[in-house]
C-alpha cells in the first residue's frame, strides 16, 4: 500500500513539476548594448518583475548595433521574433506601416498607477497613430559633443563646454578647434564621427547635426535635404575638414575617442558607461551651433512588441513594468526619459554619477528643444540607396556638387 501511495505521490509531484514548467514563459529581449552597467541594470528590472510574475522568466540577447536593425528583420521574416525589442526611430515607420507591432496602448492604459499621459506628446510621434500605441519610448536621447578634456588643454584651449557658456561654441569655431587640436597632439585626431560609423552604418547621423545647425534637413516632407543650399554649405564643411584640414578622422581609419585617438565625438549620454575605462578627463556639451541656430538632435528608441511574437500578453505587462515611472527614473542615469514627471526632476539632473548636474542640464535642455532624427518607412532602402553615392563623396578629389545632387537622385523615388 505504501509503495502504491508512495509512487502516486511521485506520479502527482512530477505532473505538478511538468505543468509548471509548461506555464512558466521565457521573454526574449533583444538589445544593442553589452555595457556591463546597462545590462546589469535592464536584469535588476527584469528580476523584479520576476518578483511579481514568478513564472516569468526574461533573456536579454545584445545584437551589435550596426547589424541590429537587419538582424531584427530577418529573425522577424524568419518566423523568429523575439518578444520585446529595442527599437530604433528611423526603423520604427516600416514595421509600424508593415503592421508587424503589438498595439501596447490597451495593457499601458489598464495596468494600475501607469499614468500614460505622463509621457510627453512630442516624443510619442513616432510610435502613435491615433489611439494605436506602437511602442514606448525608453530613450530620448540628445546627441552631444563628448570632448578630451587633457587633449584641449594641451593646445591650450577653451573646451566646447566652456565655448558654449560664452555663445561661441559653433561650427566655424568647431572646425578651427578641430585642427589645432590636431596640430597640438601629433598623431591624433580632432573629431571622429558617431561610434566610428560615420561614412556606413551612421552615416546619416554624420550629416544631421551639421546640416541641422546650418539650418537644412537631410530630408523632410518626401524631398531629399542634401541638395539644399544649407546642406551644401554643411558638407563642404565636413569635406574639408577630412580631406583639406586633416582634422575628422577619414574612412577606412579609426579614430576611437574612447581610447584618447580623437579629442571629440558625437554620442549620447548611454554612452558615458565607457568613460571611466578612458583615463583620460573629459566632459559633454552641447552641438556647435550654426547659421540655423541652436538645433539639438534626438535619437530615439521604444520598446516594442511583435504581433506574432509567442508571448505577446506578457510581453505587453514586461514592456508596462519596464516604463513605469519607477523603472524609467532608474533607466534615465542611462537613456534620458520620454516621461515628464522624470525629466523634470532634480533627480535626472543629479542622479547621473558620471555626467555633473551642469553638463546634465545641457541633456534637459536638448531634449525640450530638439528634434528627433528623421525617420521612413523606407529607411532601409534610402540608405541602401545612399551608400555608393556617399562612397563617392568621401574621396578627396571628390566632386562635392556632383556627388551631393547624385545622392538626392538616388534617394528621391524612395522618399
Amino acid at each position: 500500500m505504501r509503495t502504491a501511495l508512495a509512487g502516486i505521490a511521485a506520479s502527482a509531484l512530477a505532473l505538478l513539476m511538468s505543468t509548471s514548467a509548461a506555464l512558466a514563459v521565457d521573454l526574449r529581449m533583444t538589445v544593442w548594448t553589452g555595457s556591463e552597467a546597462h545590462l546589469k541594470m535592464l536584469n535588476a528590472i527584469a528580476e523584479s518583475f520576476k518578483a511579481k510574475n514568478p513564472d516569468v522568466n526574461v533573456k536579454f540577447e545584445t545584437v551589435p548595433v550596426n547589424d541590429y536593425t537587419q538582424k531584427l528583420t530577418f529573425q522577424v521574416a524568419g518566423g523568429n521574433p523575439p518578444d520585446v525589442a529595442w527599437m530604433m526611430e528611423d526603423a520604427a515607420p516600416a514595421f509600424e506601416n508593415a503592421k508587424l507591432l503589438m498595439d501596447l496602448g490597451p495593457t499601458l492604459k489598464a495596468t494600475e498607477g501607469y499614468d500614460f499621459a505622463d509621457f510627453s506628446q512630442p516624443a510619442m510621434g513616432l510610435w502613435q497613430q491615433g489611439e494605436t500605441v506602437y511602442g514606448i519610448p525608453f530613450s530620448t536621447s540628445p546627441f552631444l559633443i563628448y570632448y578630451n578634456k587633457d587633449m584641449f588643454d594641451k593646445a591650450g584651449l577653451e573646451d566646447p563646454q566652456q565655448l558654449a557658456a560664452k555663445g561661441e561654441w559653433n561650427m566655424d569655431k568647431f572646425q578651427e578647434v578641430s585642427k589645432k587640436l590636431v596640430e597640438a597632439n601629433p598623431g591624433k585626431w580632432g573629431f571622429e564621427f558617431k561610434d566610428g560609423e560615420g561614412y556606413a552604418s551612421r552615416m546619416t547621423h554624420a550629416f544631421l547635426p551639421p546640416i541641422r545647425a546650418y539650418g537644412g534637413d537631410i530630408w523632410s516632407n518626401k524631398q531629399c535635404g542634401f541638395d539644399k543650399p544649407e546642406a551644401v554649405k554643411a558638407i563642404k564643411q565636413l569635406h574639408d575638414m577630412v580631406f583639406k584640414d586633416k582634422s575628422i578622422v577619414p574612412p577606412g581609419t579609426q579614430g576611437d575617442y574612447f581610447s584618447g585617438n580623437s579629442a571629440m565625438t558625437v554620442n549620447q549620454i548611454s554612452r558615458a558607461s565607457k568613460m571611466p575605462e578612458a583615463g583620460f578627463n573629459w566632459g559633454i556639451a552641447p552641438l556647435p551651433t550654426g547659421p540655423g541656430g541652436e538645433s539639438p538632435v534626438i535619437g530615439q528608441a521604444a520598446l516594442v512588441v511583435f504581433a506574432k511574437g509567442k508571448n505577446t500578453k506578457v510581453a505587453a505587462e514586461f514592456v508596462a513594468h519596464m516604463t513605469s515611472k519607477e523603472n524609467v527614473a532608474t533607466m534615465a542615469q542611462f537613456f534620458p526619459p520620454a516621461r515628464k514627471s522624470v525629466l523634470q526632476a532634480p533627480a535626472f539632473i543629479n542622479g547621473n554619477k558620471l555626467i555633473s548636474p551642469e553638463m546634465m542640464k545641457n541633456v534637459a535642455a536638448a531634449i525640450e528643444k530638439g528634434r528627433v532624427v528623421p525617420g521612413h518607412e523606407k529607411a532601409p532602402q534610402i540608405l541602401a540607396a545612399m551608400m555608393p553615392r556617399v562612397d563617392a563623396l568621401w574621396k578627396t578629389d571628390a566632386n562635392v556638387d556632383a556627388a551631393i545632387k547624385d545622392i538626392c537622385a538616388a534617394i528621391t523615388p524612395q522618399l
